[in-house]
C-alpha cells in the first residue's frame, strides 16, 4: 500500500514539474501561441471548443470500434488458421508479416481511393494498422499451451474442440489480451491517419484544419482528446482482460 502510494506521489510530482516547466517556460521566454501555446490557453481552448472535439472524437471512436472489432475477429481467426493448418502457415503467415512490412501510412491515399472519403477507408486504415499485433500473440498464445496438460488432455481421450476450448483457448487468452492493448492505441493511430489522408470530420480533420489556420491551441487540445481516447480505450481493454482471467480462475 505504501510503495503504491509512494509511485503515484512520484508520478504526480512529475505531471506536476512538468506543467511547470511547459508554463513557465512559454512565458518566460514569451514563445508565440501560433509556435507553442501554454498550457493555460489549451485548456481554456479545451473548454471553449469542448463540443467541437466531442462531435470529433465520436466520430474518430466510432471508426476506430468499427476497425478494432475487425482486426480483433479476422485476426484471432487467421491464427487459429495458421496454427490448425499446415498449408496456411506455409501460404499466409509470410503474406502476414508482408504485410506487416509495408508502411500503412503510405498506403493511405490507395486505400482513400479504393473506399472512398468516407468511413470505410477509415475503418480500414485502423483494421491495418491493429491487424498484426493480434494476429501474432494470439498464434503465440496458442503455441504456448503447456506441453503437459497437452498430454493430460490426451490420457483422459478429450476431443479436439474440447482441448481447443478448454485448454488452449485460456491459455492463449493472456497473450490475446496483451496484443489487444498494443493493438487499440494503434488502431487509434491508423484512424487518424486516415482522416489525415481524406476526410470531414474527426479528430485527425480538426488537428489538420486548426493547424492550417494556425490554431496551433486547437492543436494541442485535440491531440490532448486523441491521447485520452487511447489511454482510455487502453484500459477498457486491461479492465476486460482482468476480468476474463478472474472468471477462468
Amino acid at each position: 500500500m505504501i510503495g503504491t502510494i509512494r509511485r503515484a506521489a512520484e508520478a504526480l510530482l512529475f505531471c506536476v514539474a512538468l506543467i511547470i516547466l511547459w508554463e513557465g517556460g512559454v512565458r518566460l521566454f514569451e514563445v508565440k501561441p501560433y509556435l507553442l501555446p501554454s498550457l493555460s490557453a489549451i485548456a481554456e481552448e479545451t473548454w471553449r471548443a469542448r463540443a467541437q472535439l466531442w462531435q470529433h472524437s465520436l466520430v474518430t471512436l466510432g471508426e476506430v470500434a468499427l476497425g478494432f472489432a475487425f482486426a480483433t475477429v479476422l485476426g484471432v481467426a487467421l491464427a487459429a488458421l495458421i496454427f490448425f493448418v499446415p498449408l496456411a502457415r506455409r501460404t499466409l503467415y509470410p503474406f502476414v508479416v508482408a504485410l506487416q512490412s509495408i508502411p500503412k501510412i503510405g498506403l493511405a491515399p490507395i486505400i482513400v481511393v479504393w473506399c472512398g472519403y468516407g468511413l470505410a477507408s477509415k475503418v480500414t486504415m485502423a483494421f491495418l494498422f491493429a491487424f498484426f499485433p493480434i494476429v501474432i500473440t494470439t498464434l503465440g498464445g496458442l503455441a504456448s499451451t503447456p506441453a503437459h496438460l497437452e498430454e493430460h488432455f490426451r490420457a483422459l481421450g478429450a476431443r479436439p474442440w474440447a482441448s481447443f476450448w478448454r485448454l488452449r483457448v485460456p491459455s492463449a487468452l493472456p497473450s490475446f489480451v496483451d496484443g489487444a492493448k498494443v493493438a487499440m492505441p494503434l488502431a487509434v493511430i491508423g484512424a487518424i491517419v486516415g482522416e489525415f489522408v481524406g476526410s470531414n470530420d474527426g479528430l485527425g480533420n480538426l488537428i489538420l484544419i486548426a493547424t492550417g489556420s494556425s490554431q496551433t491551441a486547437l492543436s494541442f487540445s485535440a491531440l490532448l482528446v486523441v491521447t485520452g481516447l487511447s489511454l482510455a480505450l487502453f484500459y477498457l481493454i486491461e479492465a476486460l482482460g482482468r476480468l476474463v482471467w478472474w472468471r477462468q480462475g
